[in-house]
């Protein structure tokens, strides 16, 4: 099994694999060019075409920081405003109509608590799955093997280390429970 194959496995695996190491400096060519780009010019969804070729036409603002792109998956109108990042080593699958505001951070990547096994190199990724009209706040962490349910609020500076209900809002360091969400909620 390879590298490449072991990380999408969620199994650990060495980080700095030739292969992997290869594939993530081309992702950080193509987040550099976009992030480059004039804000009307044209090539930007030929970039993002080309970095995240499993979206449906995601609007990203500068800076856009990913891992390899090809992990990720946004359905339609997905938004994500300034500085975001997205560390896809798994699949980060991103419904309909998801908001993601400023310096939001989604992480798929852990590192072992045996010493000798970080040391090493090794890690290992887990999916990350963001329901259909979710909105994420400002400096929001999502942390790996995460999922949130549709409808779903993230608040402002959350840290967001386990699973979300739909139609519920959460905050705080670690992300609790706040309230529900009413569907007839304008």
């Amino acid at each position: 099994m390879t590298e490449k194959e072991k990380m999408l496995a969620g199994e650990l695996y060495l980080a700095f694999d030739g292969e992997l190491v290869e594939e993530r400096n081309q992702a950080k060519s193509l987040c550099y060019e976009l992030n480059l780009l004039h804000p009307e010019e044209d090539l930007r969804a030929e970039v993002l075409a080309e970095l995240l070729p499993n979206s449906l036409d995601p609007w990203i603002e500068p800076d856009f920081f990913c891992d390899y792109g090809y992990n990720i998956t946004t359905g339609k109108n997905f938004y994500a405003n300034h500085n975001c990042v997205i560390l896809d080593g798994a699949p980060v699958t991103i419904g309909d109509d998801v908001m993601l505001a400023p310096a939001v951070n989604i992480s798929t990547a852990t590192h072992p608590l045996n010493v000798k096994q970080r040391t090493e190199g090794l890690e290992r990724a887990l999916p990350v799955t963001i329901g259909d009209r979710v909105w994420i706040g400002m400096g929001a962490n999502i942390l790996p093997g995460v999922s949130i349910g549709d409808n779903a609020v993230i608040a402002a500076g959350a840290l967001v280390n386990k699973d979300v209900a739909a139609n519920t809002v959460v905050a705080g360091v670690p992300a609790k429970y706040v309230r529900d969400i009413p569907e007839d909620q304008d």
